[in-house]
């Protein structure tokens, strides 16, 4: 018990396990869906006829947009996949790469496999330089 009383010990464990979460929480974070860079995101939309999912709201996908990219709503995943193939990867865009991670564990539960994210989302698309369509 000695070994716990001293504060030294204390703090040593305290910074051995924030170590310990720190490491292990990008992985889980990832939840088995790739975070892809913009230019991997190309190529294999590119190479494998790949799909960008946007799950931004339908406002924010009107205001721009990766070009050919599909609009579905995070919130209506689960229901409004029907025409989205299960054969092609599909990369799923948000608005800086935080929420695709959520939205890509969703499909992946709901039978795909080919499951990416853009790593950084839309505004990395943006910072290099890539073309935005709109919609009206």
């Amino acid at each position: 018990m000695d070994f716990f009383a001293d504060q030294t010990n204390i703090l040593l464990i305290i910074v051995a396990i924030t170590a310990a979460v720190a490491l292990a929480l990008p992985g889980f974070l990832q939840r088995g869906a790739r975070q892809l860079s913009v230019n991997e995101a190309v190529k294999l939309a590119n190479d494998s006829q790949g799909v960008f999912l946007d799950i931004r709201s339908p406002e924010h996908f009107k205001a721009g947009n990766v070009p050919q990219s599909r609009n579905i709503p995070a919130a209506d995943i689960p229901g409004k996949l029907g025409n989205l193939p299960k054969d092609k990867p599909i990369i799923v865009v948000c608005e800086r790469g935080r929420s695709a991670v959520g939205a890509a564990a969703t499909l992946k539960k709901q039978g795909y496999d080919n499951v990416y994210c853009l790593r950084g989302g839309l505004a990395a698309w943006v910072e290099a330089g890539l073309p935005l369509a709109k919609k009206h």
